[in-house]
């Protein structure tokens, strides 16, 4: 199924933003990673990337909206942990406030100061939700630290996206435990049953424990990114296109996974076409209350 027969444009919910001025403030380790282990282009991903660029590719694939992550990736001053700020993404989205929204990363280990720092990034910068790292501070999803964050994220309304399931060694002098199995957030959704809980990554080797998650609570939701569709685990698939279409929003994790590539694995899963118009767009704009945006 091409992208250019459907009347409607996808979004990309998980998007690292590449231009020169993020890539400056990220360590070293990221060219090797992502072109070793993760098997992207490495020619892309060793060089910036500017806004321009990004729009072309992201209109090539059928793409409508993409949200930039600031992310905050351990705790500044170890081995290989960066926090991007959130001015860097919150200049892209001014540039193309119908294109580009943001997701403010979060670092536990900030307290209350990161709490200030993150609603200011909500109510004065326009992003639309939290995005969190466990395993860069080996701390499973349901750890008191991040409790201040939850309530204030659920206090305004946003959703959090958090990655679920294996972490890889990224900086090998700061390898990080795998600490986000998805039945880490059944507590957080029983505290927080409002909280819009969204687990990034799948969630594998513990895809079916995140799809029980999902199924459990009605607040918490899968970001299937970052693991191409054309080998997601069978039961993956059958639960998008069944029981579980309203609970699932696509991503890419870019550049871990290329846009345009991305889409067309998707349409070869052939999926009903009511469930790939909400996987790939309308789960979003109802998740994150973008629904009365111009579609």
């Amino acid at each position: 199924m091409s992208t250019k027969t459907n009347a409607y444009k996808a979004i990309d919910a998980v998007v690292n933003i590449w231009t020169e001025e993020a890539l400056a403030q990220r360590p070293g380790w990221g060219t090797d990673f992502f072109s070793g282990k993760m098997n992207a282009d490495k020619g892309m991903v060793s060089q910036a990337i500017d806004l321009d660029r990004m729009l072309e590719m992201l209109d090539d694939a059928g793409i409508d909206k993409a949200f930039l992550i600031a992310a905050h990736s351990g705790r500044p001053g170890l081995p290989g942990c960066y926090h991007m700020p959130y001015e860097v993404v919150a200049r892209a989205c001014e540039q193309y406030p119908d294109r580009l929204h943001g997701l403010a990363g979060i670092d536990p280990f900030d307290g209350m100061h990161g709490v200030k720092a993150f609603e200011d990034a909500v109510t004065n910068m326009g992003f639309v939700g939290a995005h969190l790292y466990p395993h860069w501070f080996e701390l499973a999803p349901d750890h008191r630290k991040y409790y201040p964050f939850y309530a204030k994220c659920w206090e305004l309304g946003v959703p959090i996206q958090m990655q679920v399931g294996q972490s890889m060694v990224y900086s090998p002098d700061f390898p990080c435990q795998s600490v986000g199995r998805p039945i880490s957030l059944d507590p957080v959704a029983c505290d927080f049953p409002e909280l819009k809980l969204i687990g990034i990554h799948v969630g594998i080797p513990w895809h079916d424990e995140m799809i029980a998650m999902a199924w459990k609570h009605k607040n918490i939701y899968i970001g299937c990114d970052a693991h191409r569709p054309k080998y997601w685990p069978q039961s993956f698939t059958h639960y998008i296109n069944s029981f579980g279409q309203d609970k699932v929003i696509f991503g890419t994790d870019f550049p871990v996974l290329p846009f345009k590539r991305t889409i067309e694995d998707i349409d070869n899963l052939n999926l009903k076409p009511e469930v790939r118009r909400k996987l790939l767009r309308d789960n979003t704009l109802r998740i994150y209350g973008l629904d009365d945006q111009k579609r």
